[in-house]
């Protein structure tokens, strides 16, 4: 059983990448294919393909480099992060992007910021 899903994701994202593996699976669930929406959106990930039960994740490389250098999960079980519109981090100053979920949904940053919405400090990506 897991405790946390999210992180699991994030987990599975970071191991594939150092191992150069060209695609990655995680169990399927809402937030979780929000957030590889959100990836794929950004430019981090190649493809985002899902189905019930699944996410398959193509990641994406820069001559045999990881396009994600980085990733931190913010809020965790023990302890949830919630910020405010005008906390929103800036991620590597500017170079990264934060997921946040929010009443509007899980949106990046910036997206969150000109909503003017705020809500949990979910992860940060460079």
């Amino acid at each position: 059983m897991l405790t946390d899903p999210i992180a699991d994701m994030l987990t599975r994202i970071r191991n594939a990448h150092l191992a150069l593996h060209k695609e990655v699976s995680v169990p399927s669930s809402k937030m979780k294919k929000a957030m590889a929406a959100i990836l794929k959106q950004e430019g981090y990930v190649d493809d985002v393909s899902a189905d019930d039960t699944a996410i398959t994740i193509r990641l994406k490389y820069h001559k045999g480099v990881p396009a994600i250098a980085g990733l931190k999960k913010i809020s965790k079980p023990g302890r949830r992060v919630y910020v405010g519109s005008s906390q929103i981090p800036r991620v590597q100053n500017g170079l990264g992007i934060c997921i946040i979920s929010t009443s509007s949904g899980v949106l990046d940053g910036a997206s969150a910021y000109e909503k003017k919405v705020g809500g949990e400090l979910l992860c940060e990506i460079w």
